[in-house]
């Protein structure tokens, strides 16, 4: 991976293919390597750019709880893509990330000529409230380890993951690049944002909504941005939980691609 220099952080990126930009933003405990089996098929048509946020995978991990702001987030992200010189690019963000380009694209709605949104929400509390505070208060307590396993006990999708070890194994590795002070921070963060629901409808630009037919804390969320967006499609992946990228990668590949050269005939694609 290569790394750049923002906001003070050094951030890691990767930056692959040429063509329009893509950029790609993961979720929670995330990184780069969640859209591992989108960003390939991308630079068939587009330059790819995706980076760890602070706090995640290789990027440099801030000591401060309060250093890991959704905003904060957003303008990284801003900010690498001015040292890589873009001007203009379609964004993508899932979960966790769904709330960072929102942030992004109402900040910088110049730069952007679309906004995938997966999993994700823009409302003011967040899905599994009470959940995330017990378990961010579990990792205060016994470490970042102990709190995967947790997860894995608690999680909705348990015996959906169990299916799949390889799958397990890659999580933990991603979650275990997760600094203890950005697991804490994220959430407090999402606790004290304000929504975005309104500022949403103010944009003009082409949106997708896409939600796991599984997913239930994200559905009404899903549902209720694809409303706000004012020229947005939104789609269910069925049988698909929380990762559609990971979970079902053929359905999501092909609805991403399929809007990415909808709206951008031309510019990207070969």
């Amino acid at each position: 991976m290569l790394t750049a220099t923002v906001n003070g952080l050094e951030i890691a990126y990767r930056d692959i293919a040429e063509g329009f930009p893509v950029v790609l933003v993961h979720g929670y405990t995330g990184n780069s390597r969640n859209w591992a089996l989108t960003a390939p098929l991308l630079a068939e048509h587009f330059r790819v750019i995706s980076m760890d946020l602070r706090g995640h995978g290789l990027s440099e991990k801030p000591k401060r709880e309060e250093d890991h702001t959704y905003p904060q987030m957003a303008e990284d992200v801003h900010k690498l893509l001015r040292h890589l010189q873009v001007d203009q690019a379609c964004v993508v963000g899932h979960s966790m990330g769904g709330r960072v380009v929102q942030e992004l694209v109402l900040a910088h709605p110049e730069m952007f000529g679309a906004l995938v949104l997966v999993d994700t929400m823009g409302e003011t509390v967040p899905a599994r409230r009470e959940e995330m505070l017990r378990l961010t208060q579990f990792a205060r307590e016994y470490g970042m380890e102990a709190t995967f396993d947790e997860h894995v006990r608690t999680s909705a999708l348990t015996g959906t993951l169990a299916d799949n070890p390889s799958f397990v194994k890659v999580w933990r590795e991603q979650f275990l690049m997760t600094s203890l002070e950005a697991y804490i921070g994220c959430v407090t963060s999402a606790m004290g944002m304000e929504p975005t629901l309104q500022r949403l409808s103010s944009l003009a630009m082409p949106a997708m909504v896409i939600c796991g037919e599984n997913d239930a804390p994200f559905l009404g969320p899903t549902s209720r941005l694809h409303e706000a967006l004012s020229d947005s499609v939104y789609e269910i992946i069925e049988g698909c939980g929380h990762s559609p990228q990971l979970e079902k990668p053929k359905q999501f590949n092909e609805l991403l691609l399929g809007f990415l050269t909808r709206i951008h005939a031309g510019a990207g694609v070969a």
